[in-house]
Order: C-alpha cells, then sequence, then structure tokens
C-alpha cells in the first residue's frame, strides 16, 4: 500500500493530474447544495411532511456507480429540514445529528422518491425521519434521520 499515493489523493481530491479539474477556490457559494439538489423536484408537501422525487443524475455516483452516500446525506439534510419548515419551524437552526442507514443501491437514472416526516417539532429541538426508495419498486434504498437544534426568535 502506498501511503503518499494516499496522502496525495485526499490532499487533492483525486484530480491531482487532470489538467480540466476545477479549483475549490473557483466554485460558486453554496455549489454543493445546488449540485446535489440540481433535479429535486417536490410531488407533495403538508404539514409535517415533503415528498420528493428524482432521476439519479451520474454526477451524484460514486466508484461503485450508484448513488453516493455523501449526496444521500445532504439530501437527509435537506429534505428533512424542509418538512420541519413545512411544520411551521421558520428558523430551522443547526444540525445536531445526521445519519444514515444504507439498504440498496440507486443507479444512473433510476427513479427514487424521498420522502420526509416530523417526529418532533419542539421548542429547542426538532428531528425528522427521511426515507428512500426506489419509484418503480418502493424497495427501500437508506433511511435517515435529521435532528436539529432550533433557533429561538427574540422577543425583543
Amino acid at each position: 500500500m502506498d501511503l503518499e499515493s494516499v496522502r496525495r489523493y485526499i490532499e487533492k481530491g483525486g484530480h491531482e493530474d487532470d489538467k480540466k479539474a476545477s479549483k475549490i477556490e473557483e466554485t460558486p457559494l453554496r455549489f454543493f447544495e445546488k449540485f446535489v439538489m440540481e433535479g429535486l423536484h417536490i410531488d407533495l408537501i403538508e404539514p409535517g411532511r415533503v415528498v420528493c422525487s428524482m432521476k439519479v443524475p451520474p454526477r451524484l455516483l460514486n466508484g461503485s456507480d450508484c448513488l453516493h452516500a455523501g449526496a444521500t446525506a445532504m439530501l437527509v439534510d435537506v429534505v428533512g429540514s424542509a418538512a420541519l419548515i413545512a411544520a411551521g419551524v421558520f428558523l430551522t437552526g443547526v444540525s445536531v445529528e445526521i445519519n444514515v442507514s444504507y439498504l440498496d443501491a440507486a443507479y444512473a437514472d433510476e427513479e427514487i422518491e424521498i420522502e420526509a416526516r416530523v417526529l418532533r417539532a419542539g421548542k429547542a429541538v426538532g428531528s425528522a425521519s427521511v426515507d428512500f426508495r426506489k419509484k418503480k419498486s418502493g424497495a427501500i434504498i437508506a433511511q435517515g434521520r435529521h435532528t436539529k437544534y432550533l433557533l429561538i426568535s427574540s422577543k425583543m
């Protein structure tokens, strides 16, 4: 095992010799959210529940050609937060915990459904569960949970 090549891969983002690779400094603000969320559609929104769908784009695939775990976690963050907003939480605060259990794979151009349901929307803490399913079969791909500290608005 060449430890130096591991170091180069991590420090250079896997693009050490790629002359076409973009530079991090040139990336627009909030690029990551836009990169992951492009193509995400809201199918249903009701108090405390949001259902979205998307066709898995090739840009979100990992080295095994399936939906990247990091993109899945990002979608747990975004869609879980949207469910909290749909429950009436207007200042969604900051993430305390995000966890994801990966149960199956989704591949390029496969239609998936993402459903977030609020478990709790208290004064200081909110929590949502987020399920990922294959739209065609209904098979669970991943299950996530997002817990957030809710910012308390000032009464001043």
